[in-house]
């Protein structure tokens, strides 16, 4: 089955933004599922219906998980999974709150810097194991 581009989950409920960011991910040569919900995104990650290559999260979402807490249950599954966190208002949050190994984007941010983070992290992934 040819490979075709990265599938990058994202979880963002400002719609505004959710095209931005599609936008930038598809002109860098990604592929994306937006969703606005985490609880929706990690059942949909959780099913292994679909192979996501990274995680872009807003970190405050309504709902009861936060893109913290989304990017620690995936961590959980997978303890080297490519996260880019995306924040207005808690940047100072990120090292307390924070995955290892992750990126955060301040907002606003150029959407080439959102294609240079996950690149950068998609490097530093060892290949799965088929």
């Amino acid at each position: 089955m040819p490979e075709g581009p990265p599938l990058i989950l994202v979880v963002e409920d400002e719609y505004p933004l959710q095209a931005v960011v599609e936008e930038a991910l598809i002109e860098g040569g990604f592929a994306t599922d937006i969703l606005s919900s985490s609880e929706e995104a990690l059942t949909l990650f959780k099913s292994g219906v679909k192979e996501y290559r990274a995680l872009v999260a807003d970190v405050n979402l309504k709902g009861r998980l936060s893109g913290w807490d989304l990017a620690r249950q995936v961590r959980e599954r997978e303890p080297t999974f490519p996260v880019v966190y995306m924040t207005g208002a808690s940047a100072n949050d990120w090292g307390s709150q924070g995955v290892p190994n992750s990126i955060l984007l301040q907002k606003p941010f150029a959407p080439a810097q959102l294609v240079t983070a996950i690149s950068q992290l998609l490097n530093q992934v060892p290949p799965t194991r088929e």
